[in-house]
């Protein structure tokens, strides 16, 4: 298996496979994502939420994506690593868009950077695509957008909602993006969108229609106590089984059955 290109995942498409998505944020969790098969490897924003135990993923700064990024981009050997850009990284001017989404490149070895939002950044995106930084679109639930959104809801019931989502959609193929990201809308718009783009959706809650699909590592996982999202599917219950590994760890050392004689040196 060599190396995952961006115009790899673009002929995915009009070759009809589907592409896999998940997000990684640190070396090891990386090297096995990889090791998997996996695609697209996104060093996600979702960190604040999975990783850092925030409410959400607001206050997720540069340089801490820049860190976990380097990590993630060190064990990927055959995925895309994609770097999401943060909230307030490229909002404010497209100066500051550049030499962050630059930063990721640059410095965290990623190839290429996702960012939230449709005709309200458009100017950004298309500034980062026309000096070779590949960027991939986020529509529909935007994380980032939370209190504007009145929490994490499903966008796009609404036919005026939906026909905006559409809209923003072809902007950001117009635009020069190499995929889009499709959270938390309905099936049926999500197929709408699929249908009438030429590059590649990747769904989070936007059913079976999307050329391809992303979780979070830690829901896939079962590591976060929390309820799951109703798109999740839990393939894991792995902290149960850290849990019960840790309590028996300490029962070995509280019976004195730790270290044994085959973990010490005579």
């Amino acid at each position: 298996m060599g190396k995952i290109t961006i115009t790899e995942i673009i002929k995915r498409k009009n070759e009809n496979k589907k592409i896999s998505m998940l997000t990684a944020y640190d070396f090891v969790f990386a090297q096995i994502v990889d090791e998997a098969g996996i695609d697209i490897v996104l060093v996600g924003d979702s960190l604040g939420t999975a990783v850092q135990g925030h409410a959400t993923t607001l206050p997720v700064t540069m340089d801490e994506m820049i860190y976990h990024t380097k990590m993630v981009s060190r064990g990927v050997k055959n995925g895309l690593v994609v770097g999401d850009m943060p909230f307030l990284s490229y909002q404010v001017s497209v100066e500051e868009a550049i030499l962050n989404a630059g930063r990721f490149l640059k410095e965290g070895g990623a190839s290429a950077v996702k960012v939230e939002g449709g005709a309200n950044i458009i100017d950004r995106i298309k500034a980062l695509i026309n000096i070779g930084i590949p960027v991939m679109g986020h529509i529909g639930m935007l994380p980032q957008s939370v209190h504007k959104m009145g929490g994490y809801k499903v966008q796009g019931k609404e036919e005026t909602a939906a026909e905006k989502i559409l809209n923003d959609a072809k902007m950001l193929e117009d635009a020069g993006v190499f995929a889009i990201v499709l959270e938390a809308i309905p099936e049926g718009l999500s197929k709408r969108i699929t249908d009438s783009l030429s590059i590649p959706t990747i769904g989070i809650g936007a059913g079976i229609h999307c050329d391809g699909q992303v979780l979070v590592l830690y829901d896939l996982l079962g590591l976060l106590p929390q309820p799951m999202p109703k798109f999740v599917r839990q393939y894991l219950d792995l902290r149960s089984l850290s849990l019960e590994a840790i309590k028996k760890y300490k029962e070995d050392i509280d019976a004195g059955r730790f270290p044994g004689a085959d973990e010490t040196y005579h």
